[in-house]
Formats: C-alpha cells, sequence, structure tokens
C-alpha cells in the first residue's frame, strides 16, 4: 500500500504543476481545474522516490515539475500495469498507460539529458470520483 505526497494541478498544458491542498476527480473526465482534465491521461501518478533519485543531476526538482497530478509514496509504476484497478482516497482509477514520450519542450531532459516520465509515470482513468488529499491511501483493488 501506497500514500499520497502530494496533489498539484496546473493551469496550461505544457507547464510545471504546482501543489494544492486537494484535487477533485470527476469520473471519466480527470481533475477539476486542471489544464489536462478532460484529456485521454486523465490523471498521472508519479513516485516521490524516484524525483528524490533525479535530484543527484538536478537539486532543485519538486513535486509537480514532472507535470503529475498524484506524486504517490511507496507505489511504483514497476508493481502496476495496465487495466490494474488502484484506489486513492476514496476514488478508484484503472491504469491506462506506463510512460509516455516527453514533449520536445520538456525542461528536465533539456537540462538533465533525460526523464523518468517515459518509463516512471502512471496515467489512469476516473472510474469513481471524489476528492484526494495528501496522506490518503493508495491500495491496488484486486
Amino acid at each position: 500500500m501506497g500514500i499520497v505526497h502530494a496533489v498539484n494541478i496546473s493551469d496550461k498544458k505544457g507547464e510545471k504543476k504546482h501543489e494544492v491542498e486537494t484535487i477533485t476527480l470527476r469520473e471519466d473526465f480527470g481533475v477539476e481545474n486542471d489544464a489536462h482534465g478532460g484529456s485521454e491521461r486523465q490523471v498521472s501518478l508519479l513516485a516521490f522516490e524516484r524525483i528524490e533519485d533525479m535530484k543527484k543531476d538536478l537539486a532543485t526538482l519538486k513535486v509537480g515539475d514532472f507535470a503529475e497530478n498524484i506524486t504517490t509514496i511507496g507505489i511504483a509504476a514497476s508493481s502496476l500495469e495496465p487495466g490494474m484497478r488502484i484506489a486513492v482516497g476514496d476514488t478508484l482509477l484503472e491504469i491506462t498507460q506506463i510512460g509516455k514520450t516527453c514533449h520536445h519542450g520538456c525542461s528536465i531532459r533539456k537540462e538533465v539529458g533525460y526523464c523518468i516520465m517515459p518509463k516512471e509515470g502512471v496515467f489512469g482513468k476516473v472510474l469513481r470520483g471524489g476528492t484526494v488529499t495528501k496522506g490518503d491511501g493508495i491500495e491496488i483493488v484486486r
């Protein structure tokens, strides 16, 4: 079982997200008030441990810099696969994709030479909406 380390949103696509207290997930839409709401990758998750690993190459990294909506602790992309379901707080997500191609303007890739989102980013579809807050549990639903 994992936990939510942070929740993040952005106003525009292509920019880093900023941490907020709570996000609201809407069924078959994604994160309310987030630039990526309504897109095919409704919710994005990334392990805080991987962000910490990257700090050896770029010390200024923080949650939201990879444009993840939910920063996790204790649950890695390697433990998930498309089709799996995870409960995050009172919401339910179906994993739709692991990894993605970085966009051409990826500032982290430009600065460091690589990015973890192509292998470590997790994307999901909202099956049951609700709120997600720092400290909420994350559990794989069997």
